[in-house]
């Protein structure tokens, strides 16, 4: 009679795998990354590190009407996706998403600051001291070319057009500022 305990090693290599559930989860992962891929412009596929085959059923994803055939070519792109570098492309999506973020919330605050120059003398003051640096004539005559733009524009009739070029202007000066003391 022979003996049908396994050998030691066996049972080791077995845990060295990952479980079924590991993998599926791991699949749709990829699939869903495949998903938020489908969604990009062609742009922005192009500037990602995509195997041509790989890009191409993006390309073709996006072009799939019926919803059976987009379902079909999700998997596959999901399939494909195992040999992509799945992490470096979730580090530029990520860096897509936030970037524009950090950069709509830096234009809010120009936009701010530019609307206190227009409202407060105060303001400029504390702008001038942060940016010493700073055309102070420059940015002063810009800020009365927006004052009386504005108080133009608060005395238009029913669908008159408001002027807007001074106070675009102080905007462009403002990002110019800020651009050049993050250089």
């Amino acid at each position: 009679m022979s003996d049908m305990t396994p050998p030691v090693g066996d049972e080791d290599d077995r845990d060295d795998r990952p479980s079924k559930s590991q993998v599926k989860r791991e699949m749709l992962a990829l699939t869903e990354l495949g998903k938020r891929l489908i969604g990009l412009s062609p742009e922005r596929l192009r500037q990602l590190p995509l195997a041509e085959r790989l890009y191409e059923a993006i390309r073709e994803a996006q072009r799939t009407t019926s919803r059976e055939g987009l379902r079909r070519q999700t998997h596959y792109v999901g399939k494909l996706m195992r040999d992509a570098p799945a992490q470096e492309i979730r580090q530029q999506l990520h860096a897509w998403e936030h970037g524009s973020r950090e950069e709509t919330a830096a234009m809010h605050r120009l936009e701010a600051l530019r609307d206190r120059l227009i409202e407060d003398d105060a303001a400029l003051t504390e702008l001038l001291s942060r940016h010493p640096e700073t055309d102070a004539q420059h940015l002063r005559t810009l800020i009365r070319e927006a004052r009386k733009e504005a108080r133009a524009n608060a005395n238009l009739l029913q669908g008159q057009e408001p002027k807007r070029k001074h106070y675009r202007a102080l905007f462009q000066a403002l990002k110019t500022i800020e651009t050049s003391n993050h250089a």
